[in-house]
């Protein structure tokens, strides 16, 4: 579930990412100050705009923004009073962290991609499919989780590139608009004493 928020360029709407759509069509409802747009197909709930949402709860920065599960409590209050059945789930987890790429096998349908077990925490390796011409295993790099809004505003989601799952992705310095990024191909390196697990921190890890 991702919160984004934007008041000078889209007003004090809220709006909260549930699913990727995937292009289904979608329908949107609304009750009061809360819509909810679900798939035509299925009905499944993929976001929820939230207008005049500073009159619930104080929200600060732009872009991805993380809530208090006290913010989030206010928020589901204000759903149930509109007679919305579901709840926000809130996840305040690092979106950015340190991965160490720990295997790493060729695409079978790909001369240029890559599968890799990536190491995000002590108990957790994701698979990733990459294409970045610099991965190799035990490079520690920068993983963007589920959940992740990228600089750019692309959402990272599960899913598959070329048949293959994949469940986020590893970075460029471009990608996460790191000031100086080399404008070329290639995951940021990190040192090998950067920990897995740990949260992207720019003034850290990152040196141009």
């Amino acid at each position: 579930m991702i919160f984004t928020y934007n008041k000078e360029y889209v007003g004090d709407v809220l709006m909260v990412i549930v699913k990727d759509s995937k292009g289904g069509k979608l329908s949107s409802e609304r009750h009061g100050k809360i819509a909810r747009v679900f798939l035509q197909e299925s009905n499944e709930t993929v976001a929820w705009n939230i207008f005049e949402v500073s009159e619930l709860i104080e929200l600060k920065g732009k872009g991805q923004v993380f809530l208090t599960d006290e913010q989030v409590a206010v928020l589901n209050t204000e759903l149930v009073k509109e007679g919305f059945q579901e709840t926000l789930e809130n996840d305040s987890s690092p979106k950015f962290v340190v991965g160490e790429i720990v295997e790493m096998i060729p695409h079978p349908d790909s001369d240029h991609l890559n599968i890799c077990q990536v190491k995000v925490a002590s108990d957790k390796t994701l698979q990733i499919v990459a294409g970045a011409p610099n991965a190799g295993v035990g490079l520690k790099t920068i993983v963007a989780l589920p959940g992740a809004m990228m600089p750019n505003g692309s959402l990272i989601f599960p899913g598959s590139l070329r048949g293959e799952k994949s469940f986020g992705m590893m970075c460029s310095p471009r990608e996460l608009a790191l000031p100086n990024a080399p404008q070329k191909r290639g995951i940021i390196e990190l040192s090998g004493s950067a920990t897995v697990g740990e949260t992207f921190d720019a003034n850290k890890h990152w040196r141009a």
